[in-house]
């Protein structure tokens, strides 16, 4: 089946249709990975379409792009704008937001100075990881793949380039028949999935990896912290050894696109009773929450699309 396209998307200060934005083929972001991006997700909820924490995720795209020394042409506003603009423009209420921003059509080498392009898309998505994840959870695994060592490449940055090693733990967890892959860092302790942060269980607490553990800091990974917290779960933030995957009480990563997917197995080892535990299912209900009035946005995380 053919993908299906949306109508309209967001391109260096324009409402156009979806064909019509292109890049240069001699693009700098194309032979060198140069680009910046953000997965945002947008909501229906009682009081209309809502952006999860849109001001947080723009922020996040500018300091990418400033420890990559990538130009930013439009102010933080103009692209908090332009995502509200093209979830309007395609008449969308939940959506997945791709803003993008990287190095076109100019120089050649890798300190080319190159002008900076940048595009906002959305269209409707459900779960990542696929249908019933949510409640059944995935098979996941432990890759081959490190994730990169401490001064190599920030981690902290959500950069195109990066997502080389993302690709490589995910098709590898692919083809050997896994949902996920999950990666280690350079100290050979627990880092975080293919492309998303990854959580614990154990005795009733939460346990999660540093971000010296080469993580992307999330977006959810923080609301999941702050809502765990303000529910009376202890939040824990330390270095976690492999094998406490297999002994944990339940296992879950977490991301925009991922939301909070549980794991059933790793290696081939069951988590639990196999799906979502318990606590699992609390933070679930809590984060959901957020978008159908059950849970208080006590943080002003949900920022209208109307203006």
């Amino acid at each position: 089946m053919a993908q299906q396209y949306p109508e309209h998307i967001w391109h260096n200060g324009v409402i156009k249709p979806w064909a019509a934005a292109t890049t240069h083929v001699m693009a700098h972001a194309l032979h060198y990975g140069s680009s910046v991006f953000e997965g945002i997700r947008s909501y229906a909820t009682p009081r209309g379409p809502m952006i999860f924490r849109l001001t947080e995720h723009v922020k996040r795209l500018f300091n990418s792009a400033r420890i990559y020394d990538i130009p930013m042409p439009y102010s933080r506003e103009d692209i908090a704008g332009a995502c509200r603009a093209v979830i309007r423009a395609n008449g969308l209420g939940a959506a997945y937001i791709r803003p993008v921003a990287f190095r076109g059509l100019g120089g050649f080498g890798l300190s080319a100075e190159c002008p900076t392009d940048v595009a906002v898309a959305a269209w409707p998505m459900g779960a990542y990881l696929g249908d019933d994840v949510l409640e059944q959870g995935i098979d996941a695994c432990v890759s081959s793949w490190q994730r990169f060592a401490p001064n190599t490449i920030p981690a902290g940055a959500k950069a195109g380039g990066n997502y080389l090693s993302g690709q490589l733990i995910a098709r590898e967890a692919r083809r050997l028949g896994f949902g996920e892959g999950i990666a280690l860092a350079s100290t050979g302790l627990l880092s975080e999935g293919a492309g998303e942060n990854l959580f614990l269980v154990i005795d009733g607490a939460l346990h999660t990896s540093p971000v010296s553990a080469a993580i992307l800091n999330g977006i959810t990974r923080h609301t999941l912290m702050t809502l765990a917290e303000r529910a009376g779960i202890k939040v824990v933030e330390r270095d976690l050894p492999r094998e406490y995957l297999y002994l944990a009480d339940e296992v879950f990563m977490c991301g925009t696109a991922a939301e909070i997917t549980p794991i059933r197995s790793v290696d081939g080892k069951t988590i639990g009773a196999g799906k979502a535990g318990p606590l699992t299912r609390q933070l679930q209900a809590l984060y959901f929450g957020l978008f159908d009035g059950r849970t208080e946005d006590r943080w002003g995380w949900l920022e209208p699309v109307a203006p």
